[in-house]
């Protein structure tokens, strides 16, 4: 990994970005490169004045890194709207990672609208990190959840060659049965065949993910199924709680093309609700389905 970017709005929440990518910075080697973005629809008064004010405060902080931490570091002032701006500076700098703090929880613009977090998933090329939980030191255990899709085969491929976490833990979980389920509630099928046929599935789910963990010699991984009793999100999220995890990986293109333009559920969801950081990997520009 040569460049993480790390989009601020010098709030605490972005403090918190900051001082993941700087950790994650020293651990791999690579460079910061900061961006602030100032919203040009404002008066002009007040535009230059936030530009100069966000460009002293950039000063500070690219001076402390470089000095307290041994990073190297540069920034810049996008004048823009703050999500167009984010993805504009992403795709000038084409960081292999891009931090973000987590998302201001307003709900009903959140239902209508999605996050900024969402928004740049998006639009963006690279993977996304959105940082939740206080940064105290090297991830210790990374829950990665695949459905056994190519777009979950990516995000744990890039996950790999990022780095984040080489000394970690890696746990690879698949929620299985949501279809079998409804099978069974729709056909009336009795307790014990239920039971039965939801072991039976378990199998089968254990073996499909061996052997879609098979593409990644390199990378062993604890193998995790887990059956769906509620949404997927819900049941990753029970998990990371479950297994201790600080760090979850999920790719944002399942087994639907749509979820190329629209992010899908479960990644939504898990940005939405996690209480840990969240590796968030898009398919590339180029492999996008329109």
């Amino acid at each position: 990994m040569k460049t993480i970017m790390v989009a601020t709005d010098f709030s605490e929440r972005s403090d918190r970005a900051l001082r993941r990518a700087t950790l994650l910075a020293r651990q791999t080697g690579a460079g910061l490169s900061l961006v602030h973005v100032v919203d040009d629809d404002q008066a002009v008064r007040i535009v230059e004045a936030e530009r100069e004010a966000a460009a002293g405060l950039l000063r500070e902080q690219t001076a402390t890194i470089r000095e307290a931490d041994g990073v190297t570091c540069a920034a810049r002032v996008v004048m823009a709207d703050p999500f167009a701006g984010i993805v504009q500076a992403a795709d000038e700098i084409a960081p292999d990672l891009l931090v973000l703090g987590p998302h201001r929880r307003r709900l009903l613009h959140d239902v209508f609208v999605g996050t900024t977090a969402e928004r740049t998933i998006r639009s963006v090329g690279c993977p996304v990190l959105m940082v939740n939980a206080p940064p105290v030191g090297p991830y210790r255990h990374a829950l990665l959840a695949t459905d056994l899709s190519d777009g979950s085969r990516l995000a744990i491929r890039r996950y790999s060659e990022l780095g984040l976490a080489p000394g970690a833990r890696a746990s690879a979980l698949h929620v299985f049965g949501a279809h079998e389920a409804r099978m069974m509630r729709a056909h009336a099928i009795p307790t014990d065949g239920h039971d039965a046929h939801l072991a039976e599935t378990g199998e089968a789910a254990a073996r499909a993910l061996s052997e879609f963990l098979r593409a990644f010699p390199h990378a062993p991984m604890m193998e995790v199924t887990r059956h769906q009793g509620s949404v997927p999100a819900a049941e990753i999220l029970d998990a990371v709680r479950e297994m201790q995890a600080d760090l979850v990986v999920v790719g944002t293109q399942g087994r639907s093309g749509l979820e190329a333009v629209f992010l899908g559920s479960v990644a939504r969801n898990v940005l939405r609700s996690a209480e840990v950081d969240v590796l968030a990997v898009p398919p590339s520009h180029a492999d996008r389905v329109p």
